[in-house]
Order: C-alpha cells, then structure tokens, then sequence
C-alpha cells in the first residue's frame, strides 16, 4: 500500500485530506507541526508528501531545503492558500513534484498524489533496474597496499582533481576509476570509458572529438565523441599510453581549454569532464622514447593511484576467492562452495601474471568443473596446474645442464609425491623443505596428479 504523508498547521485539512486519501486505499499519515513532520519524513518512508507553505517554526521552503540536503527520495506536493508564480517556481527549483492552491479540490488532489506516487514507484523501479544490470563491482583487500590505495581514493574523489592509475593488467584499475566516480559529486552523471589501445589510430580523434557528417570517407552522419557524452560526468581514458602523439596533443588542448572541436568542423564546444586515465606502461620511459608528450603527462598525472599486483598482496586472495564464488554461484545458481584453507594456501603460492582478473577465471572454472561444496587443494592442483612435461624429457642430449637440474628435481618430486600418496605435509618434511616451497615447486615444474 502506497503512503502519503500530509504536514498542514490545520488539523481539519490534514484530517480531511486523510479521509479522502484512505477511501482511495492509501496509508495515510499527518501532522500539525513542520518539525515534527520533518523527523517523520526522516525517519519513515513516504511515497508522497503533501506539505503546507505559511506554518509556524519550519515553512515548507525551509522542511524542502532540509530534505534536498539530505537526498531524501520523497515526492512533494506543495499546497498553499497563498498561491503566486513565485512560489511554485521556488517549491519547483527545491524539487517539488506539483503545487496544489487551497481550498484543495477532491479531484485534483487525487490526480496530484496519484501521478506523485507513481512517479516515486517508477523511480524505485529504475534504481533497482540499474542496481541489477550493473555488473558486481568492489574493491576487495584487506592489505596494507589496498588499503593505502583505497585512502587515496577516498581523498581524491571529493575534488575533480586529474588522476593517473598505473599497474599491470588485471589488477583493476578500471575499478579504481569507477570507485572514484562513484563517490565525487558527479556520481548521478555519466561515466564514459574510452579503450585508447583497442581503438584505430586514424578513429581516435573522432571517438573522443565527434565527427561531421561528411568530414572523411564513410563518416555518413554526424557522430558526438566521448568527450561530449561525459560532459559533466567523468571521462575515464583507459590504456592512455597507447594514444597516438597526433591524438595526445588534442586532448592537451581540449584539457586546457575546456573546449573541443570535432573533426571537420569549426565551432568550440564547451564541455566540463573530469578525467581519469589509466595505464599498465611506464609513462616516463615511454616519454623517454618519444611516445608520449610529457606536457600531457603532467597534466594527467596530478594524483597518482598505483594498483599493486596481486602476487604482492597475497593475503587478499582468501577474500577474494570468497567475493568470486558467491557471486559465480549466484550467476549459475550453483549452491553455496567453499574453498579450504589448503586450497587457499595452493591459490596464494601462484604467480598470477593476470593478477585479480586471472583469480576470477580460476576461480570460474574450478567452481563449474567441482561438483562440490567444498575445494580442496587437490582439486586445485588437478585442476589448475597446467599439464606437465613427459619424463623422457630428462636425458635429451639438447638439454642445457639447467634444463637436466630442473627436470631431475621434477621428476625427484613426482616420485616423492607418489610414494606419500600425495600428502604435501608428509612430503615436504621429507623433502626437508617448507610446505609453501613444494606448492611453489608443484607449480613450477607443473606437477599434477595423475598424469606423468
């Protein structure tokens, strides 16, 4: 059942009002005081409100401005007996819905609060909407290098400050990106994402700029560019490093400038972006080589946010693989699966060169090809430990005498691991090494079970 708050200093109007509200199925709730009314609002959950101007204490000016500060999603008719152009223009600019003059007619009050109420529902509705097709994303950690990213983020998204994220691919830089954008006060603006390195030198300009119709062969319409669709958003410049020099000095300019033009034509367009970009290169060693303007770098880089790779935070995999697998499981409604603590300690010994993104994959597959509620690490290593070597490789005259070494410790392992019925602990004490060194040598020799 929808709810309707009413806030009037005459109680026969609010009475009246709820009368007519409740025999139109509505709960309906009132109050002679604005303050009061105000804590109702705060504290409850209206889908409309129907709120007087003149009142003592709070007027309605004042009770909208208080709840616009505090984001509040509530729908307001304003009613008043004192009806002027300039209030409704007013009570419209503070977010009201309608304006309402008294004496208040039945049916005009009942077109008013209907339309108010689904207008509110169908603002709930797009919340949720968006709220279920937007991919899951968090950045999960508990590390010390985490945690000092996640500060970063958290003193820079407050400002529209340029910021430079660095590090290797998959660490989640894009995420990072997104973060910020997520708590600056562009939030309720777009986010647009622009892939400098999957995109044609000769169509990056017209990507970011936009394009007139008939600016170049097959530019068969006019077409606006990424950085017009931020505008008042966030641009998030991804892969940066891969721009062309011809590009880069276009997007200087239009940073500098807060103007764009688009390829073939000649009008200034204003826009407003806030830009974040994004790198897995060194920036500096590519201006070294002549690949990237400097002048452009100091320009992007004014924070710089580094990701740390995964292998360097290891003790975030725990919290990572758990993220994953509830939400691989709810995608493919597999019941609920848990990793043990062994299996864990295989996941914290690789190298993962494709860093959180690989973890997922990993993580993906394992859940789908384990018809249990439980992995192991032996389903870890048969799983994910790649195929191995035959062991006829071992005395091949092309060997190098490194290649002999690596080959006999495998094979030395392989033997040990069989004869202990593959008992990690019970092996490493006879190897005399630390169970953490044979999971890393099981990897790097590529050793699996059941297979030579």
């Amino acid at each position: 059942m929808n709810s309707v708050l009413v806030i009037d200093d005459e109680r026969e109007i609010c009475e009246s009002i709820k009368m007519i509200l409740e025999y139109e199925d509505y709960l309906v709730d009132y109050s002679t005081e604005s303050t009061e009314g105000l804590q109702k609002i705060e504290s409850g959950s209206f889908d409309a409100v129907l709120l007087d101007i003149q009142m003592p204490n709070l007027n309605g000016f004042e009770v909208l401005n208080r709840v616009k500060e505090q984001n509040i999603d509530v729908s307001f008719i304003v009613i008043s007996a004192f009806s002027s152009l300039e209030n409704a223009v007013k009570a419209t600019k503070l977010g009201a819905f309608d304006f309402i003059e008294k004496p208040i007619d039945r049916d005009k009050l009942l077109l008013s609060v209907r339309n108010a109420v689904s207008h509110q529902n169908l603002l709930k509705e797009n919340k949720e909407l968006k709220k279920d097709l937007a991919p899951a994303e968090a950045i999960i950690g508990k590390s010390t290098q985490l945690q000092n990213v996640i500060s970063v983020i958290n003193r820079v998204s407050r400002t529209d400050v340029r910021v430079l994220i660095t590090g290797e691919n998959g660490t989640g830089k894009e995420l990072v990106a997104r973060e910020i954008h997520k708590q600056s006060s562009r939030a309720n603006q777009k986010f647009i994402e622009v892939n400098c390195a999957a995109i044609p030198n000769e169509l990056i300009e017209s990507e970011l700029f936009g394009h007139e119709k008939g600016s170049f062969t097959g530019a068969l319409q006019q077409r606006i560019g990424k950085f017009e669709l931020a505008n008042k958003g966030t641009l998030f410049l991804d892969e940066i490093g891969d721009m062309s020099l011809q590009a880069q000095a276009k997007v200087l300019r239009a940073i500098e400038d807060c103007k764009i033009e688009r390829v073939g034509g000649n009008k200034k367009i204003d826009v407003d972006v806030r830009i974040i970009s994004a790198t897995n290169k060194n920036l500096k060693e590519e201006i070294e080589k002549g690949n990237f303007r400097e002048d452009l770098f100091h320009r992007l880089c004014v924070i710089p946010i580094h990701v740390p790779a995964l292998k360097e935070r290891t003790e975030d995999i725990p919290l990572l693989v758990s993220h994953f697998a509830k939400e691989i499981c709810s995608k493919y409604l597999i019941p609920q699966v848990e990793f043990s603590e062994g299996a864990l300690n295989v996941l914290k010994e690789f190298e993962w060169r494709g860093n959180v993104r690989e973890l997922r994959n990993i993580v993906e597959r394992i859940i789908i090809m384990i018809p249990s509620k439980e992995i192991k690490e032996k389903d870890v290593l048969n799983l994910v430990v790649p195929s191995v070597v035959k062991m006829d490789d071992i005395m091949n005259i092309n060997n190098s005498f490194q290649d002999f070494k690596e080959k006999a410790e495998r094979a030395f392992i392989l033997k040990q691991l069989e004869a202990n019925a593959w008992n990690i602990s019970k092996t490493a004490d006879i190897l005399g090494i630390q169970r953490s060194h044979l999971y890393a040598k099981i990897k790097k020799y590529d050793i699996e079970k059941g297979k030579e």
